[in-house]
């Protein structure tokens, strides 16, 4: 019974010291071993590993990729036109021991805070640099694609003039989530972009308007030779049928003129004389009158037959 709490102390101290000794990496993370505060050694591979109780602590290090939210930014393009951009950025810890030496808590932040604020830094100011390279019809367009690309590559570039690789971390893309035109400038934006639509519209209806009134006045200008040429073939034809009806009439009453003035007579006589109607007539129109007689009908008719 003396030796019991003997033996509880030693267990509890095996226990103390196992739990300082042993330690395990999962395959999602790498395992950075330190000793008095100074990086000693990396465990990249997954698996259970031993260390110096009490004089050796380890830090673990997410190795999978990780997306950061950057704050939006007021960025001006190259049209002068201010916008607000909204992006994130996709990386992931590629050297751990650069990566604690390069932003190790030295302090008020944590070393992912810390490579964050830095990753903030380097993107926003790739982002105007780049951004201020083109139009604000550029970002909004697929151009987008092949600028993103460009800051991300420029981004890496900074990180790694930080001391040649001395980051630790690698940026594997950038994206803008949203870019947009800031609140106050919207309003004048929107009417500009109103005006200038409303300006071309009258351009379009101009020409339309030009190009209406062209095909019209040749529409216009086709009917009329249309309708002459009609009326001169409706002339030759009306002028050549009047011919033939003339000589057909005259080869016809060419037979017997004396019958063609009696018949021709008694049309006339029937146009001009009505009930109730007074003709007066001179000496000289006895002759229109020459067929009133009967003998002189008679002799019409004899003839006829």
């Amino acid at each position: 019974m003396n030796k019991l709490p003997a033996i509880v102390i030693g267990l509890i101290v095996a226990i103390l010291v196992i739990n300082n000794t042993i330690f395990t990496v999962d395959q999602t993370r790498s395992a950075l071993v330190l000793q008095f505060g100074e990086p000693l050694d990396v465990k990249n591979e997954s698996g259970l590993y031993a260390k110096w109780p009490f004089i050796q602590n380890v830090i673990h290090l997410d190795n999978r990729l990780m997306e950061y939210d950057l704050p939006p930014t007021i960025i001006y393009t190259k049209d002068k036109k201010n916008m607000l951009v909204d992006a994130y950025v996709r990386w992931r810890v590629v050297d751990p021991l650069l990566f604690y030496k390069r932003f190790k808590n030295d302090n008020s932040y944590s070393t992912i805070e810390d490579a964050k604020r830095r990753l903030s830094d380097v993107i926003i100011g790739e982002l105007k640099s780049e951004l201020g390279l083109h139009v604000m019809s550029d970002v909004i367009s697929q151009s987008r694609s092949t600028i993103m690309d460009s800051v991300t590559e420029g981004s890496n570039g900074k990180l790694l003039a930080d001391g040649g690789k001395s980051s630790g971390l690698e940026v594997v893309d950038t994206r803008i989530k949203r870019a947009d035109l800031p609140e106050e400038n919207q309003k004048s934006v929107y009417e500009r972009m109103k005006a200038e639509r409303d300006q071309q519209a009258m351009k379009y209806r101009s020409e339309g308007k030009m190009k209406g009134q062209k095909i019209r006045a040749d529409a216009d200008r086709r009917k009329e030779i249309t309708i002459a040429e009609a009326q001169r073939i409706s002339q030759e034809i009306q002028g050549e049928a009047d011919a033939k009806a003339a000589s057909i009439y005259a080869e016809a009453y060419s037979l017997d003129p004396e019958f063609y003035a009696f018949t021709r007579s008694l049309e006339s006589y029937q146009t001009s004389f009505h009930l109730n109607s007074t003709m007066i007539l001179s000496p000289e129109d006895t002759d229109y009158l020459r067929y009133f007689g009967r003998e002189n009908i008679a002799t019409g008719l004899r003839g006829r037959n």
